[in-house]
């Protein structure tokens, strides 16, 4: 074997690392035969700023027309699978092999089809497009099994191919679902029998007014108004409306304080921290199944984070100004107003993240003034993330940064289209059906006018959390920055409570349930039915909700969901009663009941509830 070459050292000398600035290494006695030798250093040159300055507009002006999806990360991975695949004869085998049985059992399907005989291929539970008895007789039957079973070899062809990993996998299943969802046979006039029985039983006229439908929402986007309905659901008038007083304001939140509606409450406040990425009013919708109302009927005084929705402004925004104004500055007001009183704190969502990172950061600090914590639909490890994921890689945040550089925010309506994609079906191709086909306007209702009211997000902020939190997750493993030092979730110590929701596609509860690792303190978990939003607004008499709920005490083993969902027994009705229980059982015996603001310690009332944030557009 020939002599590795030596190298002079004295080449690289003036190299410097990124780091700290030391030499590199002499490298002449021990030539490198699998680290790189870094190249000379090369100053950019005059126009490297513009030319970087370039390529961040280019992708801004194009991820405004792909919704904000990287078109170059997407066809990275395909062109991943497909190579793959081509080096794969076994698989391409096996394929043949199942497309070739799925004909043939598609034909014996056609030769013994008729009233009352079974499908060859049954829909999946949530898939309710072929629901009707319209799509068992022929021809439409053979239409939608023939889909679905194109459907199923798809999904064998782009899953368990040696050589992809299972993310990547995940993201190739995923765009070619959504390629054939959008050739699905509901989704013409022709091939849906719903569809056709009602444009030739009305002559027509469905489609008439499904075009007056469509023209509207065109209209209402160009103009920037919110979708049909949400007129009858104003913030202040008709949801937003339990009492209260907006009792601090700084540049990013107003804290609201609830009126009491009992002569005594318990000692201990509640703050509520929501979201940045929604508007508080999803917990105090409705009088009926507003969380804030219940919780102050049961007795309790209740404080919510109402956000700002920023501008471009407040682009350098970041998270550490969210932690400090949004929770800390909001747990300071509370101690002021209702001092020598520990708080139960609540989280949802991203604001249970970021409330988790305050507490981290508190017990740190030796600040010992919260309770309890309660975390509803929240992730702190986010190696499972659910299909979010499969929007959030190097290529797609890049992607992104370079369209909320150009706007200094991310959009509501951008963001509402990503998840809008995660389940096309009900919102998008059923609307296009219903609405635009059928002519049948859906009915709106709180919760979807709540939807629509869209917030947007700092460019600063919103790169730190997708960097921080779901490409390096760095808090579960302690390598997140809080005040300039890390924070280590298993400093806190106050009782943890959490809520995973069973068809969350946003914070998936496997994912949530993660948090009963927690070594050094109780974690109390319950999975509830519903989705992300409507399994949390779960009121009591809410029908069709059921919950399951387990205690973790400190020194107990660590259970892994599956098993935990087998042996836990599941409970009919509300989670929010157990949850008030657990409240109580921390809380001690009752007090006179406030009034909201005290002018006395600097915080006197400023407005009405919901205050003035919340009706930002």
């Amino acid at each position: 074997m020939p002599d590795m070459p030596k190298i002079d050292a004295s080449e690289n000398n003036d190299l410097k690392s990124s780091s700290g600035g030391t030499k590199a290494k002499d490298t002449s006695k021990h030539p490198p035969m699998f680290e790189p030798v870094p190249a000379p250093f090369d100053p950019p040159t005059p126009g490297h700023y513009t030319y970087q300055a370039i390529d961040q507009a280019f992708k801004a002006n194009m991820a405004r027309l792909t919704n904000g999806i990287s078109p170059a990360g997407l066809v990275e991975i395909q062109v991943q699978w497909l190579s793959h695949l081509m080096m794969s004869p076994g698989k391409q085998l096996e394929l043949i092999e199942k497309a070739q049985r799925k004909l043939v059992r598609l034909m014996c399907h056609a030769m013994h089809a008729g009233p009352g005989a079974d499908p060859c291929i049954e829909p999946l539970p949530i898939d309710k497009r072929f629901a009707s008895s319209g799509w068992q007789k022929w021809p439409f039957n053979m239409m939608y099994q023939s889909f679905l079973l194109t459907q199923q070899w798809w999904h064998n062809a782009t899953t368990d191919v040696d050589g992809v990993s299972e993310a990547d996998e995940k993201v190739v299943s995923f765009i070619v679902r959504q390629m054939l969802d959008h050739m699905a046979p509901s989704n013409f006039i022709a091939t849906n029998p719903d569809i056709l029985k009602a444009t030739i039983e009305q002559g027509g006229a469905n489609l008439l007014t499904g075009i007056e439908h469509l023209t509207e929402d065109m209209q209402r986007t160009l103009a920037g108004k919110k979708p049909f309905g949400t007129e009858n659901f104003q913030v202040g008038r008709d949801v937003a409306i339990t009492p209260g007083k907006v009792v601090y304001r700084n540049h990013l939140i107003e804290l609201i304080q609830y009126s009491p509606t009992t002569d005594d409450v318990y000692p201990e406040p509640i703050l509520i921290v929501p979201a940045w990425i929604m508007k508080y009013y999803i917990l105090d919708l409705s009088p009926h199944n507003s969380l804030v109302k219940y919780l102050v009927d049961q007795g309790h005084t209740v404080f919510m984070v109402s956000w700002r929705n920023p501008t471009s402004e407040d682009r350098n925004l970041g998270m550490e100004d969210y932690r400090q104004m949004g929770i800390m500055d909001a747990i300071d007001a509370i101690s002021a107003i209702i001092p020598d009183q520990k708080i139960h704190s609540v989280g949802y969502c991203l604001g249970g993240t970021l409330l988790s990172i305050a507490a981290s950061a508190m017990a740190r600090d030796g600040d010992d003034r919260l309770a309890s914590m309660t975390h509803l639909a929240t992730q702190v490890d986010f190696t499972e993330a659910g299909e979010l994921m499969l929007f959030i890689s190097e290529s797609e945040v890049s992607y992104l940064e370079s369209m909320m550089w150009d706007q200094g925010f991310l959009d509501g309506y951008q963001m509402a289209g990503a998840f809008q994609i995660l389940r096309s079906n009900d919102l998008i191709w059923s609307r296009l059906a219903n609405e635009y086909l059928l002519g049948e306007r859906q009915e709106m209702n709180d919760l979807m006018a709540w939807n629509a009211d869209l917030t947007r997000m700092p460019y600063r902020m919103h790169s730190e959390y997708l960097r921080g939190l779901f490409l390096d997750n760095d808090l579960s493993v302690g390598r997140y920055m809080a005040d300039g030092l890390p924070v280590n979730l298993a400093d806190i110590r106050v009782p943890l409570f959490s809520v995973g929701t069973v068809r969350d596609h946003v914070a998936p509860w496997r994912s949530v349930y993660k948090l009963t690792v927690h070594p050094a303190t109780e974690v109390t978990f319950v999975l509830t039915s519903g989705g992300h939003n409507a399994g949390i607004v779960s009121e009591p008499g809410h029908p069709h909700r059921s919950y399951q709920m387990s205690t973790k005490k400190v020194g107990d083993r660590y259970i892994d969901p599956d098993r935990w969902e087998q042996a836990t027994p599941m409970q009919d009705g509300s989670w929010w009663p157990a949850w008030q229980k657990w409240l109580v059982s921390y809380s001690k015996d009752k007090v006179p009941s406030r009034k909201p603001a005290n002018a006395k310690a600097g915080y006197a009332a400023l407005c009405d509830a919901p205050g003035t944030y919340v009706l930002q557009n």
